[in-house]
């Protein structure tokens, strides 16, 4: 009997429970949940030049038979450069524009197409306005580039192109034109001020930080006074395969052979002395000897 008595309340309570769960609300689907393709697919490309990183996201109309220049992009009017949103260039840290100065940031772009000449409108996305609100009011920069014959693009196209150390040229494509934009960057003068910054706050008995400072100015050919100060302190601090090796390279190119051959003798000794060093790195230092030897 008791039992019985126990079945019959779990059976109420199971009761209870299945009918609180039906009563909570499912959410329903929403009809403008589920996402369709465009016409024209979204795209993003980017690029690091020196120590700036570069982008710009845009959306890819197709030429479909179409006469575009002059018909569906007209000419002598603004173009949101692309289709469904504006198109956005982001560069995280200052750049020239043909030239002309951009500050770090995000930007839409817009463009004014004619025959013989594009202006480019790098304008402020602040407030958030939309593709089609272009105002010339909200410019930051404006530039003129000429156009050029290329092969058919059936789909807009942005590339970076011929990427250096300090300049790239962003280039639109579509249709048979291209429209190339030359951006450039003050590397040599960013990664300057960063190493400076760098050393002011080093440690007594920190190599790291002179030797990667003097050897990236040693290679840019920059600062040639810092650069040998910044060596002889990382010397100072540890002598190694590293900072005897660049000493080696500083002296020679200062014509003193005599102590360039002694300390890169001493840097290779070191290299072959630690495992960390690659063998390749101390025959390329051995070649480095054998080239001043031979010039004797």
């Amino acid at each position: 009997m008791r039992f019985l008595t126990r079945v019959l309340q779990v059976a109420r309570l199971g009761t209870g429970l299945l009918t609180l769960a039906l009563a909570v609300p499912v959410p329903a689907a929403c009809a403008e949940d589920f996402a369709v393709p465009r016409p024209s697919p979204g795209a993003k490309v980017q690029q690091t030049v020196g120590t700036t990183d570069l982008s710009i996201s845009y959306s890819r109309p197709g030429v479909k038979g179409r006469v575009i220049w002059g018909a569906l992009v007209p000419y002598d009017k603004p173009w949101r450069t692309g289709a469904n949103d504006a198109t956005q260039f982001t560069c995280t840290n200052d750049v020239s524009v043909e030239g002309q100065k951009l500050a770090a940031g995000t930007y839409a772009i817009d463009t004014v197409p004619t025959p013989d000449r594009w202006t480019v409108a790098f304008w402020n996305l602040t407030p958030p306005l939309g593709a089609l609100d272009y105002d010339p009011k909200y410019d930051v920069l404006r530039v003129t580039v000429k156009p050029v014959t290329s092969e058919m693009t059936e789909r807009l196209q942005f590339t970076f192109d011929d990427p250096t150390a300090d300049a790239v040229t962003l280039d639109l494509r579509w249709e048979k034109l291209s429209v190339p934009i030359r951006l450039t960057v003050d590397t040599n003068g960013k990664t300057l001020a960063a190493a400076r910054a760098a050393l002011a706050v080093a440690k007594p008995d920190d190599w790291r930080t002179p030797y990667r400072a003097a050897s990236w100015a040693f290679d840019a050919g920059v600062v040639p006074d810092e650069t040998t100060k910044w060596a002889q302190a990382a010397g100072k601090v540890k002598q190694n395969f590293q900072t005897c090796g660049l000493l080696a390279r500083l002296a020679a190119r200062s014509g003193d052979t005599k102590l360039a051959t002694a300390l890169m003798k001493q840097s290779i000794a070191f290299g072959k002395a630690d495992t960390t060093v690659a063998a390749a790195q101390v025959e390329g230092n051995e070649k480095t000897l054998a080239e001043w030897t031979a010039k004797k």
